[in-house]
């Protein structure tokens, strides 16, 4: 048998260790770029996770908010007050949001035409161009005088006339537009010889106070 030569070993020895090494390198190499791409596969993940959780609690939270603030808005406006009008003009009496104001113009102590208006926290000062949430008047006319006053509105279609009955009461209701400025909804009843109006300047902006309100309307026949 020949002798095996030693150098012939020896290089085959380092020639594994070599590749060995290289094996290893490679594997160990290949190790961190995967770790490397998983960290920050993660935190690009964990970023987004994070901003979709920010989104949706922001999202939550302002739901929650709107609810609360609308809650609070009904609660303000519940329960209502009550108005109450003068003895001799039939104890008008009705239910109006607690957030109104109410200024009396004329009270009709002495006579004449009983004048109120309603509007959220501040009355507007008096005209006949303002706008307010409610105009309250009763009259020393007759009821058929009163509604005649509006027939050329009526002709000319710019409001409409219905009847309506409101505890037991028959009267008139009127939609549309009473001038340039003003743009809303009136009922008409008669009170004994006097002649009661009741009219919102924004149909649109107080449609459910005006509807709420004209329910709970009640008088002295």
């Amino acid at each position: 048998m020949p002798p095996v030569n030693n150098a012939v070993k020896e290089k085959h020895s380092i020639d594994g260790w070599m590749i060995a090494t290289i094996v290893l390198i490679l594997v160990v190499t290949a190790l961190i770029a995967l770790s490397v791409w998983l960290y920050y596969n993660y935190n690009d993940q964990k970023t987004n996770v994070d901003s979709i959780k920010a989104n949706a609690v922001s999202i939550a939270v302002k739901n929650q908010v709107d609810k609360d603030n609308l809650k609070f808005t009904e609660l303000e406006r519940i329960p209502y007050r009550q108005f109450v009008g003068p003895d001799d003009y039939g104890t008008l009496n009705f239910d109006y949001p607690k957030t109104w104001s109410v200024y009396i113009a004329n009270d009709a102590l002495n006579g004449g035409t009983f004048q109120a208006y309603f509007n959220p926290k501040i009355v507007p000062s008096i005209n006949s161009s303002q706008r307010y949430a409610l105009r309250v008047t009763i009259e020393q006319k007759d009821s058929d005088a009163v509604i005649a006053t509006y027939s050329n509105l009526v002709k000319k279609g710019d409001l409409k006339a219905s009847p309506i009955v409101e505890d037991g009461n028959s009267g008139t209701r009127l939609d549309g537009s009473f001038s340039k400025d003003i743009s809303g909804s009136a009922v008409i009843f008669k009170i004994r010889d006097k002649t009661l109006t009741i009219r919102t300047d924004a149909a649109n902006t107080f449609k459910e106070d005006f509807t709420n309100l004209i329910a709970t309307i009640k008088y002295t026949k």
